[in-house]
């Protein structure tokens, strides 16, 4: 998660640490009112038309010509320049999430088997390498969902157009990255096909879970022993679960959202009101941790956790693909994803 704490480095708890871990995946995704600051240059630049101008928060990318040497920084952005048929030369780590191959294993079976060459990973975030971004020598720069700082933004920008976020760090809507990531290669047209193949793949799932529509929920994290935050609507976690056919218990609407997060820490004192979640959903970043956390009395208590219907996982990569949306993660995800939504739905008696 840093992947999924991004910060992992990131919000998306990830974890290297449990904290980054927590702030990576809580910094996951923007809300939906988020307005897209992209603009193209010329005539809206039609289909592939080069140059592109997009506009960020911390910049402006004018890409001259359509890239060749593409380098990813943050998450989702390389997943979506592989779906486009352009497998970056070089893509940010991230090793809590990684499986044996050294790899986010959606990345590195969608490259394998295209017969492609696997991106070379370098460090990001606060240690980001930029001598070996650098020796890549990029065409193009992709961070659209990253933390990406001022500082870092400005060296990068001399050495290839870079694009970061339009509003704020880790606050891009996934279907707003892939417009970005889609217009920046030159295939703008592509980026309502990619989201609408995400949109399928998660309303077929649906489809065949029926009994999902009378199924409330939470989704549900902890920063360590005595506390507890709750992930809102708009949040990449709960919308895939939405999109699964799943309700929202309506008390998450009543916490107030923390600094931009798309989440709420509300405190284990109120895990009581909790009451109305049929499951729950959370992540660990270890058996220790699972074990630490649901010890506690209050955290215990939770109807869904006290009756089992608790859908968690510490599995690494898949508590980082499921904590956002993309054209890689979300057919990895829902396979694995739906045997365990079936057990808790079991265990909650729906």
């Amino acid at each position: 998660m840093p992947s999924m704490l991004t910060p992992l480095h990131r919000r998306v708890l990830v974890a290297g640490a449990a904290a980054v871990s927590i702030g990576l995946m809580v910094s996951g995704c923007g809300s939906k009112d988020k307005q897209d600051d992209t603009t193209t240059s010329g005539a809206k630049a039609a289909a592939g038309a080069f140059p592109v101008t997009i506009k960020s928060a911390l910049g402006e990318a004018v890409i001259k010509d359509k890239p060749k040497r593409v380098v990813t920084l943050g998450q989702g952005s390389a997943e979506t320049a592989i779906a486009l048929g352009n497998v970056p030369v070089g893509i940010e780590s991230y090793a809590w999430g990684s499986d044996k191959s050294g790899y986010l294993p959606w990345i590195h079976d969608a490259v394998t088997k295209s017969g492609g060459t696997l991106p070379k990973q370098f460090d990001g975030g606060e240690e980001l390498d930029i001598e070996a971004i650098t020796e890549l020598e990029p065409d193009v720069i992709l961070a659209p969902w990253s933390g990406i700082t001022q500082k870092q933004y400005d060296i990068l920008k001399d050495i290839a157009p870079t694009v970061a976020y339009p509003d704020k760090a880790w606050s891009t809507n996934w279907d707003q990255q892939i417009e970005i990531v889609s217009k920046a290669l030159g295939q703008p047209e592509k980026a309502k096909e990619l989201t609408a193949k995400i949109d399928k793949q998660l309303a077929d799932a649906a489809a065949s879970r029926p009994a999902y529509k009378n199924v409330t929920f939470s989704y549900i994290y902890t920063a360590g022993p005595g506390t507890l935050g709750v992930f809102k609507p708009e949040e990449q976690r709960v919308e895939t679960l939405t999109k699964l056919g799943l309700k929202v218990d309506p008390v998450v609407n009543s916490f107030k959202e923390t600094d931009g997060t798309d989440s709420a820490l509300i405190g284990l004192e109120n895990a009581n009101k909790l009451s109305g979640s049929d499951i729950a959903f959370t992540f660990y970043t270890d058996e220790k941790t699972r074990k630490e956390i649901e010890a506690q009395p209050l955290y215990a208590a939770i109807p869904a956790v006290k009756k089992g219907a608790l859908v968690y996982s510490a599995d690494q990569p898949f508590v980082t693909a499921s904590s956002m949306i993309n054209p890689l993660t979300v057919p990895y995800s829902i396979e694995r994803y739906l045997p365990m939504i079936d057990k808790a739905v079991a265990k909650a008696g729906k």
